[in-house]
């Protein structure tokens, strides 16, 4: 049995704005399409959870593994829930209808709403009756719904005025006769018991001083207590439901909001928390948590972890599983199905060395721990996983000493990085248990070579890499990558295979850029990974043509152009084409048996590789010149080929 959520309460009967909340952690976790909750309850008969959420005016029900296999609708406001003892209705307090709407839990059926008036908020069964609170400000009550009759009689207002000035938590033990209520919204906290055992609400004791802020209670199943999380004090109290004086506690931290109490009077303690514990599970009766819930951080908001909702906490019948809402900084819910809670978790830690010796005797070690004592000699199964093992190889049992230590030793026969994992398969106590570590054994440095490496080819060359690899245990396999200069050219695979039995791989590779190529050895059991890497030059394709000439003759051991001084010669100059490529054009000048420098220029080529220079101005007669076309890496606009000159164009001007 749960009660709805103090802060989902208030935000109701004062009309504020929607309460944002956040998710967290645990075995299984599944989303939830809520906006904010209110109650919990688990349904063992059909295996379902059911979820209310106020703010959207819908129940969420899901199944074991927190799927969502139905939602319940037009409830507006709906908050406190509560399960029939056959568990084949589901009752739920709609504050927006001033209602209670009851539900078939097997098809979801809605069949009956029991108007009630005055905003309904929580709901209970005790006494052969379904308590509820009800009543805005200033008119806090308690009703039931009779059904003992042939319809079901609603009586409203049976506390009589000025007890509560809003409407209580209710919470009752299965088949009790005592019901408990707990003002929310305020500090110090007001309770109260009452025997509803006649069918008539008698109340036995009342106090005013309980902590503030409440979160949630839940009675024991034997009725005898009541367990309180409020916001103060930081733990949970346990108050005897004859007088409502404290009577034990359980140690939590900060802020406790939820509690829920498994049929065997087993507790889990929950506390709105970023930085602690969410959860404490004890034994009935126990002083010592048997194991603790941390919630991970789901939005990376490096606000803490995600935090459980308010009455968030609910067993399932059996006791097998614990489900708890929890929800993060940006408003998302989630549903955690804690399995096996009651058993105490398991820490194994292991302790090998960093680095090791291939087929030298090496020794792990570690310590096993629970938050309870662990049974005399328990076994751990130890596997290693290597290269030549990727899915564990079983080693010896380890048998763990009296003080939770234990060691083995092993001689890895593998290297490169060993894994040694050590796993305790539990008992009725604690739940199982694993613990790794990783060893980087060594191995042996075989040769990779590739050749090429510096060498320069002409623009479309057909060039042979040969990669050798030298000895090596098992793997015989080498890659090679080509990867053209220019971010258009992608790294790519371009040979892969078993070396010949001279160790030797080849490729031929069309150069039309400079290019990386690249020779991998991935290593084996034995042999570390090796890459070698050799980058070649490709030219450009670049000639000039020469136009607007008279004549042409073959003298002074080249083919002269010549032209009237009063004709200006036109050089056009074809390039293999790049995006913004320019071509640099360079004039010389005989003069006294020597070739000089008569200027340069750099020209921007069409998207064709073209650019066409006319050479203009006044032409001196009787002068030898020559032009020639170059690409000049980076100079020339670019990386992706090597300098390239294009052949001398010899001319001359005549009167």
């Amino acid at each position: 049995m749960h009660t709805l959520a103090t802060a989902t309460t208030l935000a109701v009967l004062f009309s504020s704005a929607v309460l944002t909340a956040t998710p967290a952690a645990a075995d299984t976790t599944a989303s939830l399409p809520v906006k904010q909750t209110a109650d919990i309850v688990v349904d063992g008969v059909h295996q379902r959870v059911f979820v209310s959420d106020p703010s959207n005016g819908k129940i969420i029900v899901t199944d074991y593994a927190g799927k969502v296999v139905r939602q319940l609708t037009n409830l507006p406001n709906v908050l406190g829930l509560e399960l029939s003892a056959d568990s084949g209705t589901l009752y739920a307090a709609v504050a927006g209808a001033d209602a209670i709407v009851a539900f078939d839990t097997a098809t979801g059926t809605e069949t009956t709403r029991y108007t009630v008036g005055d905003s309904p908020l929580s709901v209970a069964l005790a006494g052969g009756k379904l308590w509820f609170s009800h009543g805005g400000a200033t008119q806090g009550n308690i009703g039931s719904v009779d059904f003992s009759g042939e319809q079901p009689v609603v009586t409203l207002a049976q506390e009589g005025g000025g007890v509560w000035y809003l409407a209580p938590m209710l919470d009752a033990a299965p088949g009790s006769g005592t019901l408990i209520a707990a003002s929310i919204g305020g500090s110090p906290v007001s309770m109260a018991s009452y025997d509803v055992s006649s069918g008539t609400l008698t109340r036995t004791v009342y106090t005013n001083g309980t902590g503030g802020n409440l979160g949630d209670i839940q009675v024991t199943p034997d009725s005898q207590h009541v367990i309180v999380a409020s916001g103060a004090p930081y733990y949970h109290q346990v108050l005897r439901t004859s007088d409502l004086t404290e009577d034990g506690s359980y140690a939590s931290d900060d802020g406790p909001n939820a509690v829920a109490i498994a049929p065997n009077g087993t507790v889990a303690a929950g506390v709105h928390s970023s930085y602690a514990p969410d959860i404490y599970i004890y034994k009935p009766g126990g002083t010592k948590s048997v194991r603790e819930y941390d919630f991970p951080d789901t939005d990376s908001s490096a606000r803490g972890g995600d935090e459980l909702a308010a009455s968030g906490l609910a067993w399932a019948p059996d006791g097998s599983r614990l489900f708890a809402v929890t929800y993060n900084s940006l408003g998302v819910y989630s549903l955690r199905v804690l399995e096996a809670p009651t058993k105490s978790a398991t820490s194994i830690t292991v302790d090998a060395p960093a680095t090791a010796t291939r087929a030298k005797q090496l020794t792990v070690k570690g310590k096993v721990s629970s938050r309870t004592a662990l049974p005399a000699g328990i076994k751990l199964t130890a596997t290693r996983t290597d290269l030549e093992s990727p899915s564990g190889k079983a080693l010896t049992t380890v048998t763990v000493k009296a003080d939770g230590t234990y060691s083995f030793v092993d001689t890895p026969p593998v290297g490169g990085k060993v894994t040694y994992t050590l796993k305790y398969a539990g008992d009725t106590g604690h739940a199982s248990g694993t613990g790794s570590d990783t060893v980087e054994v060594s191995r042996a440095t075989t040769t990779l070579t590739l050749n090429n490496n510096g060498k320069v080819y002409a623009y479309g060359a057909d060039v042979n890499f040969t990669a050798h690899l030298g000895t090596t245990y098992k793997n015989r396999k080498v890659e090679i990558w080509a990867n053209p200069f220019g971010s258009d050219k992608p790294n790519t695979l371009v040979k892969s295979g078993t070396v010949n039995s001279s160790g030797n791989l080849s490729v031929v590779l069309d150069l039309k850029r400079d290019t990386k190529v690249t020779a991998k050895f991935a290593g084996d059991a034995r042999y570390t990974p090796k890459t070698v890497t050799s980058t070649v030059g490709a030219q450009v394709k670049v000639s000039t043509s020469v136009s607007g000439h008279y004549k042409t003759s073959s003298t002074w051991g080249h083919t002269y152009y010549y032209f009237k001084k009063t004709k200006n010669p036109l050089f056009t100059n074809t390039m293999t084409a790049y995006p913004d490529r320019k071509q640099r054009l360079q004039f010389e000048i005989y003069y006294n048996g020597t070739w000089y420098n008569n200027g340069s220029k750099y020209f921007t080529l069409s998207s064709a590789g073209v650019s066409k220079v006319e050479l203009t101005g006044e032409h001196e007669t009787g002068w030898r010149m020559r032009v020639r076309s170059s690409y000049v890496n980076d100079s020339s606009g670019d990386t992706v080929n090597s300098t390239t000159y294009g052949a001398w164009k010899y001319f001359t001007f005549t009167s």
